[in-house]
């Protein structure tokens, strides 16, 4: 799709997006965002395992803090996809300067928060003083600038609704470069550079994100060429904001509920012993690569999707789900027997332990029946979401999540004894669950009187 564009025309440009021309800069880009933080780790590593450790726990906070910047920037991915669609790109300068003030204010918030409490919120963790003092000088640093982290998660999500995912993959790149670069020099201190260690890494964390945010901006204003003004930060309109958060609200809810229920299950797997809780570790992270995939094909899929309700064209955006279904399944499936091949040896990158090994490399192997399950879930959900329907995904993930898939990895991991192999089915059940349940949904076709733009349609028409 050309961003160039404009008027109703953009309608027929929409049908021909294709999900994996739009979906592999979104990967790389996603890749990119995990790689800063094991990066930190691993240059911290040089420093102290104390220095890994306090990063570590800070970043916990940090990234639930993030978390709550998606309410807005969730919600404005699909409504700018909708309204582009629709080809009321006039209106998307409007949206996108309220989006981004909502985004600035909530982010200036979340950092004073942080900064004024973070003694507090290290403090939940149990740290010991040396280790308490690390992670409080990092905190107030990087905590101190998470709004600049939020404006950027509203530019991005906005800038990829136009279809421009390439864009947004190379200011990743380039800020993956800048935090390195950053990093090398306040850790090793070349050239007669101050070694500033973790002080260091957390401003150079935030200087690479001020200059990723600065050229996301401008890519907004210029690539996009969007009629967005300073004006617009300041004069909102409050249907616009209305119509965000009637995404973005359940949408982040729903994720805020998964990363609780994460913590729990933790909780479960630690109770298990520190062979089990190693073991998932490490199995998680290999399986990670699957996970950002199966991520970025729904958010592919729900950029095309947005445009197509906008567009009107819901009987060819149920079509062309359905078909890209059995294309991410299959993508993913090939990721899983990669990994799955070279388990072992990706394995023996992490541990030398014999039984962590056996048991990861079994658990590896059930990726071919957790993958389509999850890809299932992801699919489905982003999609019913751009279609509008968020309060339905939010409604059945959550209730599914805390009425069933708890209790059963309780029942199957820890009261019938089978430990890690019983939780793992456990996640399996709970992918395919909420995936059939978002799956029916789609079919139903209700979603179908959930578009947003058919209400901003009627507002700029009259």
């Amino acid at each position: 799709m050309n961003p160039k564009d404009g008027g109703g025309g953009s309608a027929g440009k929409t049908v021909k997006l294709s999900l994996l021309a739009i979906t592999w800069p979104i990967f790389i880009e996603s890749a990119l965002q995990t790689l800063i933080r094991m990066t930190d780790t691993f240059m911290l590593s040089k420093v102290s395992d104390e220095a890994v450790a306090a990063v570590g726990v800070s970043n916990q906070i940090l990234m639930f803090g993030m978390l709550l910047f998606n309410f807005v920037a969730m919600g404005s991915a699909v409504v700018v996809s909708q309204y582009l669609g629709a080809g009321l790109r006039r209106d998307v300068g409007r949206l996108t300067g309220s989006s981004l003030a909502l985004n600035l204010l909530f982010g200036l918030f979340v950092s004073a928060m942080v900064v004024l409490f973070c003694g507090d919120l290290l403090r939940l963790f149990g740290l010991e003083p040396e280790l308490h003092a690390i992670a409080q000088r990092y905190l107030l640093i990087a905590g101190g600038g998470l709004f600049v982290q939020a404006v950027m998660s509203a530019a991005v999500a906005i800038i990829q609704s136009h279809g421009l995912t390439r864009q947004t993959m190379f200011v990743a790149l380039g800020m993956n470069i800048i935090h390195i670069f950053g990093n090398y020099l306040v850790i090793f201190g070349p050239f007669g550079f101050p070694k500033l260690g973790v002080t260091g890494v957390a401003i150079s964390t935030v200087v690479s994100q001020v200059i990723g945010m600065i050229v996301n901006l401008y890519l907004l204003r210029r690539a996009v060429e969007l009629p967005f003004t300073p004006r617009h930060l300041i004069r909102w309109k409050l249907d616009d904001v209305v119509r965000v958060l009637r995404v973005g609200v359940p949408a982040s809810l729903n994720n805020l509920s998964y990363n609780v229920n994460q913590l729990v299950t933790t909780a479960m797997i630690a109770s298990l012993g520190s062979v089990m809780l190693t073991t998932r570790i490490y199995t998680m992270n290999i399986n990670f690569i699957i996970v950002i995939l199966c991520i970025s094909l729904g958010r592919g899929m729900q950029i095309i999707v947005g445009h197509l309700v906008g567009a009107g064209e819901q009987d060819e955006a149920y079509r062309q789900v359905l078909r890209n279904y059995g294309r991410s399944v299959l993508i993913t499936l090939a990721g899983a027997a990669v990994i799955c091949l070279l388990r072992v040896p990706l394995l023996d990158l992490f541990t030398d332990s014999e039984e962590i090994i056996r048991i990861g490399s079994n658990l590896l192997l059930l990726s071919f029946l957790l993958e389509p399950g999850r890809n299932l879930n992801i699919m489905f959900e982003r999609c019913l979401q751009a279609a509008g329907d968020a309060r339905f995904t939010a409604l059945s993930s959550v209730l599914i999540m805390w009425l069933f898939s708890v209790p059963l990895t309780y029942l199957l991991g820890i009261h019938l004894g089978y430990g890690l192999y019983g939780i793992w089915a456990a996640f399996i059940a709970d992918e395919w669950v909420r995936g059939i349940a978002l799956f029916l949904r789609w079919k139903s076709k209700a979603w179908k009187s959930k578009a947003i733009v058919s209400r901003a349609a009627e507002t700029a028409a009259g």
